[in-house]
Formats: C-alpha cells, sequence, structure tokens
C-alpha cells in the first residue's frame, strides 16, 4: 500500500522490524514483542496528531474507497439512472434507486474513478452542470415517489471549464441549492473525501448529515485558497490549517451532525468497517427522520442553514 509524507517514520519502522525477524540476529519473542509494541505506540502518536493537511492527504489517497465502492456495499438492488433529459448524461454523479437496510431510497452520488481511465472518463469527480441537473431530477422522482435521499459527497468542486460554464455551472448549483432547501423527503447526506465549493455543496442541503473523519469540507480546495491568497499553490498547508476543513471543526461550527469514525490511518486500512459505519449512520437517519412530519422536516433543514456562518459576536437576539 503506498505511504503518505506522514507516514514514512512508520513505514521506516515496519521494515526495520521485518529486517529483524529475517536475519533473527540476536532477537527473542520478547525483543520482537517489544519493538511491535513501540511501533504500536508510534502509529498512535502520528494518527492521533495529524495536521489539517495530513487529513486532506489522507481522504485523497488512491486506495480510498470511492462513491462506487459504497454503492456496491451498501446497497441492494441498485438501479442506475442516466442523463438529465437535456444536453447528456454526466459521468462525475451516479444516481439510481437502491434499497438501504431494508429501506427504498434513491442515491445521488460524486465519483472520482480509481485508475487513470476512470478518473478521465469520471472528469476527477468534477461534475459539470448536467451533472447536478441529473441529480436534481432524481431527487424530484424521490419527492414524487416519497422516498428518501441518499447523497454521497466526493469532489474537488464543480467543473471550472469554459464549457461547464457556458451550459450555466452557476445557475445549476443555485438551483439544486433552492430546491434541496424545499424538497419534500429526507436527505441524507454523508462526506465519503473531498467537499470542496459549490460543487459539493450542491447536493449537500440535508437534514442529517454525516462526514468520515479524514474528509474536509471546505468552501475551496487548499490549493485554490493558497493560490488566492498567497499566489502559491505550495502553501497549501497552511491554508489547511486556515479554511477548517476538518470533520472535527465541521462539527463544532454544526455544519454536519455527526464525524464518522474511521481505521486508524484512513478509510483504505479496513474498508469493510467504514462501510458498516456509513450504513449505520444512513439507516439511523432514515429511522429518525421518517418520524417527522414534512412541515417540521422542511423547517429544520431550513434553521439548521441558516445558522451557519455566524460570527462569535453573534447574538441570539440578532436578526
Amino acid at each position: 500500500m503506498e505511504f503518505l509524507p506522514h507516514e514514512k517514520q512508520i513505514q521506516e519502522y515496519e521494515k526495520t522490524i521485518a529486517q529483524l525477524k529475517e536475519s533473527g540476529r540476536h532477537l527473542n519473542e520478547k525483543d520482537i514483542g517489544d519493538l511491535e509494541k513501540n511501533l504500536v505506540k508510534l502509529r498512535a502518536r502520528v494518527y492521533e496528531n495529524l495536521t489539517a493537511w495530513e487529513r486532506v492527504t489522507i481522504c485523497r489517497h488512491p486506495a480510498r474507497p470511492h462513491s462506487i465502492d459504497y454503492i456496491k456495499n451498501i446497497c441492494v438492488d441498485f438501479v442506475e439512472i442516466f442523463g438529465d433529459r437535456n444536453y447528456a448524461d454526466d459521468h462525475a454523479i451516479i444516481t439510481g434507486f437502491a434499497v438501504i437496510g431494508g429501506k427504498k431510497c434513491l442515491v445521488v452520488a460524486q465519483e472520482k474513478g480509481s485508475n487513470t481511465e476512470q478518473r478521465v472518463w469520471r472528469n476527477f469527480g468534477m461534475p459539470h452542470p448536467e451533472g447536478f441537473r441529473k441529480a436534481l431530477r432524481v431527487m424530484k422522482l424521490a419527492e414524487k415517489f416519497h422516498l428518501p435521499v441518499v447523497c454521497l459527497v466526493d469532489t474537488p468542486g464543480a467543473y471550472p471549464g469554459l464549457t461547464a460554464e457556458e451550459r450555466g455551472q452557476a445557475w445549476a448549483i443555485a438551483e439544486n441549492l433552492r430546491a434541496m432547501s424545499v424538497l419534500k423527503t429526507p436527505i441524507v447526506v454523508v462526506v465519503i473525501g473531498e467537499a470542496a465549493s459549490g460543487g459539493a455543496l450542491a447536493i449537500a442541503v440535508g437534514d442529517s448529515i454525516g462526514m468520515l473523519e479524514n474528509s474536509y469540507y471546505s468552501v475551496i480546495t487548499p490549493e485554490g485558497c493558497a493560490s488566492i491568497l498567497w499566489k502559491d499553490a505550495a502553501k497549501a498547508k497552511e491554508a489547511a490549517e486556515a479554511l477548517k476543513l476538518t470533520a472535527k471543526d465541521a462539527k463544532e461550527l454544526e455544519i454536519i451532525d455527526e464525524i464518522l469514525p474511521e481505521p486508524r490511518g484512513g478509510a483504505h486500512y479496513d474498508p469493510a468497517a467504514v462501510y458498516t459505519e456509513v450504513r449505520n449512520f444512513i439507516v439511523g437517519a432514515f429511522e429518525f427522520l421518517s418520524k417527522i412530519p414534512t412541515n417540521v422536516l422542511l423547517e429544520r433543514r431550513y434553521a439548521k442553514f441558516r445558522r451557519l456562518g455566524r460570527c462569535a459576536t453573534d447574538t441570539d437576539s440578532r436578526p
């Protein structure tokens, strides 16, 4: 498995232990046991003190599970829906009917692809306007048939190219925000990787929002922020800290409702455990939201997003 920069010390220690075991020089079982205990402590020290930038690198790890992996492992009878009925089918967004935990639902998911060919096919997870329009078409189907919506968010942002702007990228995102805010059916959102800019928010206006521990949620990618503020994308580490983009930050700012734990080192170390966490969160959200009357659900959703962005100096009495 590919190691990240902050894991270099762990990699070297593991290599040293393996070499010592092979050589067998002056080592007994107690010595090996002590070395392995030290390795456990080293892993704990590294992974319990991750910086914001290190979490960004984890959520971009090439082996990290993507939306299509979650669909395969937590959905039953998934039937994909294609196209926006206007221009084309956007491969960066997957939509379809599914059953999760015995409950019928409609899934909207951003997909990056797991190899070079797939990444190009999926446009690296950056949707075009037709992707957002396809997502909205499916959400309206969910509303019509009284089915909950599940959104899996994983994108560095909406595609910023000229063709996307010509086809109404900003309008498509804005329309999704407006429509999702009044959609008369429960919406469950899970941030499974990157969640940057309006490209993420366009499918993330939800009633229950969960976020994997090593994901990030931000108005812009760290590199984009650094390019704007310092005219230097190399300052992405500093930007990541300033953006308050980690799951812990998002929970404290009430942007999300729940942090979903990952295996030590990231979701790619034990995907099955992460699939279970995500599935349990979705099923729990279904059970909770299904008991809320539609009019109350919409009021809760409106109030939830109106609270976002308040400053420390704000007071409850301020309009």
